[in-house]
């Protein structure tokens, strides 16, 4: 029994070779001329899924004309029974693998459908959700796959199954940082505090986000430096996200001297604040011009405003021209912005003589 292929004749080694060929002959016809045309009439249809759904699997039905052309050749030939229970097997390991390989192209984060999925969720980062998602499904597609292989040929798949629980178990006692920084990503993500290239600053680190993985975050500092956090450990701080700013505040305190009158400090204050409100780079919701404190060494005048831009350089550039027009009003007003300053009042000997006398 374990030589019967000595046993076959050239005519049956033969006609399962040819049949094998024949299969490889209609993967040819089919992969040239079927499922091109098939491909064609699913371009006309509203979406493009169809059309995605047949390119993820385009090579795995090529590859399974091989896999029932072998199947068809040793089926044709008279194998022992034994031997052809072995076949189906492998036969029935071909199809779910073939079928799990194209549920893998189907949930890659570049695909149609998975892209798809993530607009009608509503998912805005789908740049960092869509890639987590994907791995995930692809790990199932891939876990599922290798278990139902594993019951095709009779293996004990709830004693695998109990075994991965209690080794999971060991493995989460054992790591538990690294669960800790995998599901401080997952909340990244679900909560969306920030997404790829949104400038950020916690207590720890400023920067641009480069990068999200299971495990850390990658972020660029203003040094053009690469910092890596775990996730786990940007989860827990207050995440000040800058790149969601619908306008940029400006506010700064403007000194000017005690000597300077009252009606000048008024005037000051009136022509600023109309600079302010008539200018179009500058959001009118919120413009506060007061004179607003007696300092130690000034007249303080509270200025206080947002710029629509959020940008850097065009929030500086905005800021830079506001205060070379507040120099010019002070300019002509005749008022001088006041530095710290101490006055130190001296007592003359023949002043301290004359008052002991008088004493």
């Amino acid at each position: 029994m374990n030589y019967w292929f000595l046993a076959l004749t050239w005519q049956e080694i033969s006609i399962a070779i040819g049949i094998f060929f024949l299969f490889l002959l209609f993967r040819k016809l089919f992969t040239t001329y079927i499922f091109k045309l098939i491909l064609a009439f699913s371009k006309k249809a509203p979406t493009d899924i169809l059309t995605s759904g047949l390119l993820a699997f385009e090579r795995p039905l090529r590859s399974f004309f091989v896999a029932i052309g072998l199947f068809t050749a040793f089926y044709y030939l008279p194998t022992p029974e034994t031997f052809d229970v072995t076949i189906y097997r492998i036969f029935r390991t071909l199809i779910i693998g073939h079928i799990a390989w194209g549920i893998y192209n189907i949930s890659a984060s570049s695909s149609t459908i998975f892209t798809r999925v993530g607009t009608r969720l509503d998912i805005k980062f789908d740049q960092i959700v869509l890639p987590f998602l994907s791995k995930l499904i692809r790990f199932a597609v891939i876990a599922m796959a290798i278990s139902i292989i594993a019951d095709v040929w009779d293996f004990n798949v709830d004693g695998f199954v109990a075994g991965l629980g209690l080794g999971g178990l060991a493995f989460a006692l054992a790591a538990q940082e690294s669960l800790g920084n995998f599901f401080g990503g997952v909340i990244i993500i679900t909560e969306k505090p920030f997404t790829l290239g949104d400038w950020i600053s916690t207590p720890t680190v400023e920067g641009i986000v480069e990068d999200i993985n299971f495990r850390s975050t990658s972020i660029r500092t203003f040094a053009d430096t690469i910092i890596v956090i775990p996730n786990s450990t940007l989860a827990n701080e207050a995440i000040q996200n800058w790149s969601s700013m619908r306008k940029r505040q400006v506010s700064f305190d403007l000194g000017i001297k005690y000597s300077t009158p009252r009606n000048k400090v008024k005037r000051c204050t009136e022509r600023i604040d109309n600079l302010l409100k008539v200018r179009d780079d500058i959001d009118q919701e919120t413009i506060i011009v007061r004179f607003n404190e007696f300092n130690d060494s000034s007249l303080d005048i509270m200025i206080y405003f947002f710029t629509k831009t959020t940008a850097w350089l065009e929030h500086m550039e905005v800021k830079e021209n506001i205060n070379l027009e507040i120099m010019a009003i002070l300019e002509d007003e005749g008022v001088s912005v006041a530095f710290p300053s101490r006055s130190i009042y001296m007592e003359s000997e023949n002043n301290k003589d004359e008052e002991e006398n008088q004493m």
